[in-house]
């Protein structure tokens, strides 16, 4: 009786178990990780490289596994800008006009003559991008979609995609753009923060209007900063770069391609080159992915990234001399980042962090660099709680810091509609005021405040908006169906009580 008790029990055990492991596999474990990619899921193009799902076969070091794997997924971007029409901002009646105009063009006198042409000749160029997903997303860098009206995706066999642009962010120079496909090949994501320094890496992309390229070299330095981004506002101080350093071949057109390790892995975005010439001259710096997946995350998610500030202005223990360390109050031998100023509204004075203190660990990671600790603090948004250790008086002191936005809240930070970056008050002109200046609507601007109007234009208060690029327009609501999701935007009407009308063109960045 006793041996049919443990037969009866070891089975019903053998199928709990076998049914836990049938459920975990097929409801627990599909969790998506960042930008759409499955955990798990091993895309064809690595299994047709010889990938397994347990990653890179035994046997020596191969460049051929992994660049087969990743150059399908690496892809060809073309932009178009169109030509743009300046303007005096001036009413038409008041613009001066060649006096020959009546008889010649006024492009053909300014060309015989040398005159000055108003109008910024249509632009192209050129850049790479990375599929991190089947249904189409491609991360790329700000700088190769910036501004453009026009973006072509070309696959690496040749097929070639029309693309949207789904948001960017100048900071991080990071940009998710989006073309209408399924069963696409796509990188999986690697881990920046277990890359070392000397081993090897494949830089993919299509430098110089070549055909996709491959070239090796290897990690020589982490965590560089060449301040060469700027946030929306054209600040440096709010720029985020903590580079991989590589001595893999990169020139122009390689902006945005992808920094892989010999697994095949995305580890890197390729961003820029240090050279005099503009060309390869030595070393080349990748965003780490570890970044660039959190920025494409939020992108996909919010439309805009969700950056958490840590509320502190700081200057690396390792950049002050001596002296500077005597006056202050730093041991000589500190590393870390020295505190300057901690506003009073901020995160971390509501953690207990103070002028003279000395962060030395963000979020479990030691920082010895601004580029360290921006890196570590990129990767969480408003509200989130990160761990601080600093020293203050020779005793080490750990904090929690809770991550506000750049407004001073822990709000989730929605994406500007285009209309809203125009920064004025708006109003519907109503039907009386209308009749009275015998047209059938338009737009009141009651008050300019900070935006796209006044850094761009001479536009004043009260101004009438009657079209936007040259389509009528009745309402405030009517005025953001036009504006859309243009970048470019010509803004025509008039001032009341003065002839004549006006023209604006205005440029938007609204992602």
């Amino acid at each position: 009786m006793k041996l049919k008790q443990m037969l009866s029990t070891a089975a019903i055990s053998a199928v709990t178990t076998v049914g836990m492991i049938w459920a975990y596999s097929n409801f627990v474990k599909k969790d998506t990780s960042f930008g759409g990619q499955e955990a798990g899921v091993v895309p064809a193009n690595y299994k047709y490289a010889g990938f397994s799902d347990s990653g890179t076969p035994p046997g020596a070091v191969d460049f051929t596994m992994p660049a087969q794997a990743a150059t399908p997924a690496v892809v060809h971007i073309k932009t178009k800008t169109n030509a743009k029409q300046l303007t005096n901002n001036l009413p038409k009646t008041q613009q001066r006009q060649n006096p020959f105009s009546d008889f010649f063009d006024d492009d053909m006198i300014n060309q015989l003559f040398g005159g000055r042409s108003n109008v910024i000749p249509e632009q192209r160029a050129s850049g790479s991008g990375v599929i991190i997903s089947a249904d189409g997303f491609i991360v790329t860098n700000n700088h190769v979609v910036a501004n453009a009206d026009e973006i072509t995706v070309t696959l690496s066999n040749k097929k070639i995609y029309k693309a949207k642009v789904v948001g960017t962010d100048p900071a991080y120079d990071l940009a998710v753009i989006k073309v209408e496909a399924a069963g696409l090949p796509y990188l999986l994501y690697g881990n920046s923060d277990e890359v070392k320094i000397g081993q090897w890496v494949l830089a993919i992309g299509y430098p110089l209007n070549l055909e996709t390229t491959v070239t090796a070299g290897i990690v020589s330095a982490k965590a560089r900063s060449l301040g060469l981004n700027k946030d929306r506002n054209g600040d440096r101080t709010g720029a985020v770069e903590s580079y991989i350093q590589t001595d893999a071949a990169v020139n122009m057109g390689n902006s945005g391609g992808a920094l892989v390790n010999t697994d095949g892995k995305l580890i890197g975005i390729n961003s820029a080159i240090a050279s005099p010439t503009g060309y390869y001259s030595g070393y080349s710096y990748a965003i780490p992915v570890n970044i660039a997946k959190k920025v494409v995350d939020d992108i996909i998610k919010f439309g805009t990234v969700q950056r958490g500030y840590i509320g502190v202005s700081y200057l690396p223990a390792s950049d002050m001399n001596d002296d500077e360390k005597t006056k202050n109050g730093v041991p000589l031998t500190a590393y870390g980042i020295y505190v300057n100023e901690v506003p009073t509204n901020g995160a971390a004075f509501a953690a207990g962090i103070r002028k003279g203190d000395i962060i030395k660990n963000v979020g479990g990671v030691d920082v010895t660099s601004g580029a360290e600790m921006q890196e570590q603090i990129s990767r969480y948004k408003p509200g989130d709680k990160v761990p601080v250790i600093f020293v203050r008086n020779d005793k080490e002191n750990s904090t929690v810091v809770t991550l506000k936005n750049n407004s001073g809240n822990f709000d989730i930070v929605k994406k500007a509609m285009a209309i809203d970056l125009l920064g004025a008050d708006l109003l519907t002109l109503d039907a009386k005021k209308a009749k009275e200046y015998g047209i059938p609507g338009g737009v009141i601007v009651k008050k300019i405040k900070d935006g796209v109007l006044n850094e761009q234009t001479r536009m004043k208060d009260s101004f009438i908006i009657l079209k936007i690029n040259d389509k009528p327009v009745s309402s405030v609501a009517e005025m953001g169906d036009l504006i859309g999701s243009n970048k470019t935007v010509t803004i025509s009407g008039f001032y009341p009580g003065y002839e004549g009308l006006y023209e604006y063109p205005v440029t938007l960045d609204n992602n």
